[in-house]
């Protein structure tokens, strides 16, 4: 067995020796649940805005062998802060050109209004040109739209009737049902307060009343709150045919498993990094082992509850790592250096976590990968 030294939160050194546990692998592809993992992209080492576009595609492909859809232009593929509408435009395209040569393969592509900058001079018809040019793209090459949570709506709308007024323009042009997407303050402070209210209960009547005005329209709403009461309780109160997309990497093993009284579907950015782990698991859901599937995800939850730990919007920093000890890009570098967000003691957890989980394919890959990194942040035995 492999012995690594590495960092601790206390500021020192431990050994760590790599568990008995074998890997998990993606198997079987009955599903009863609809699952987009958000994926994230890889950059270029010394080129702060540059794309892999091969390397990025490969991760799509990975995500679809595994049974899982794409929620594409998320805020995992650092959506909206590094990479902004003309990138996210031609990754959009790469990945629905990609999908067309793969009948199961899901894509739902992320819309929003990054490309309108939030100010003064910014008017509710700014806010919906803007959301209509980017659903007019995915849509004219044949994408599913996802409606993003708008900075520049939060920064413009003054009331929940503005918010209103927006959704209702949006969702009565929109060709195919859309996601709407609800992402909580602390995915991204600048989203606080949206639909027109600070208080959760309060914003989620408004979120129900649009909803309920365009059901035919609406696929479902994914939420990102990190608090499954919340999402339970909005879940139930959704009009028949509009689904709940948990966006919870706190609890999405309960919150997809269910109870008799309704389930979540799954948009979540730990997808990206437990693929196989995921895709296993629910096909064990859909052949009625809800106890498989809830033992297959049991140790994904301590790990991603440590990525998405606070600051929560840094979790994609650990999602690339995974993707980096896994072998699925050849360097450990994100869009405008993103990758030095989280420290290497939480980062050594997360290597930690993902090993006793089963959740690293290739162990001798994976140490080595680990020892490199502590050599380069100047952690020696």
């Amino acid at each position: 067995m492999s012995v690594i030294t590495l960092p601790t939160v206390a500021g020192g050194l431990e050994p760590f020796t790599w568990p008995d546990v074998a890997p998990v692998e993606s198997a079987g592809t009955e599903r009863n649940r609809v699952a987009y993992a958000a994926a994230h992209v890889v950059g270029r080492p010394g080129h702060p805005t540059a794309i892999d576009w091969d390397a990025t595609l490969k991760i799509r492909e990975h995500l679809w062998d595994c049974g899982l859809g794409v929620a594409e232009a998320m805020d995992t593929a650092q959506r909206g802060t590094e990479l902004f509408w003309p990138q996210a435009r031609e990754l959009i395209r790469r990945t629905l050109d990609a999908a067309r040569v793969r009948p199961e393969a899901l894509v739902a592509s992320g819309c929003g209004t990054d490309h309108l900058a939030p100010g003064p001079g910014a008017t509710l018809d700014d806010v919906v040109a803007a959301y209509e040019e980017q659903m007019a793209y995915v849509e004219a090459h044949g994408g599913r739209v996802i409606l993003m949570a708008s900075r520049a709506l939060a920064s413009v709308a003054r009331s929940a009737d503005d918010y209103r007024a927006v959704y209702d323009r949006l969702l009565g042009q929109a060709r195919e049902p859309v996601i709407i997407h609800w992402l909580g303050p602390m995915f991204d402070p600048a989203l606080a307060g949206y639909w027109g209210a600070d208080d959760v209960d309060a914003a989620m009547e408004v979120a129900l009343s649009v909803i309920r005005a365009h059901a035919p329209r609406i696929d479902g709403i994914k939420i990102s709150l990190l608090d499954k009461s919340k999402e339970i309780a909005m879940r139930r109160r959704l009009p028949d045919g509009v689904r709940m997309y948990t966006g919870d990497d706190f609890d999405f093993g309960e919150l997809i498993g269910g109870d008799a009284a309704g389930h979540s579907d799954a948009l979540l950015g730990i997808f990206d990094a437990i693929a196989p782990a995921a895709g296993a698991a629910l096909h064990e859901l859909a052949i009625g082992r809800r106890d498989r599937f809830d033992a297959i995800l049991a140790p994904c939850i301590p790990l991603s509850r440590h990525v998405f730990g606070a600051p929560t919007r840094f979790y994609k920093t650990g999602v690339v790592f995974m993707a980096w000890l896994n072998g699925h890009q050849d360097h450990f570098a994100m869009l405008a250096g993103q990758e030095s967000e989280r420290s290497p003691a939480h980062l050594a957890e997360v290597f930690r976590l993902a090993a006793v989980g089963g959740l690293l394919r290739d162990p001798a890959l994976a140490v080595d990968r680990m020892q490199t990194f502590c050599r380069t942040q100047g952690i020696v035995a």
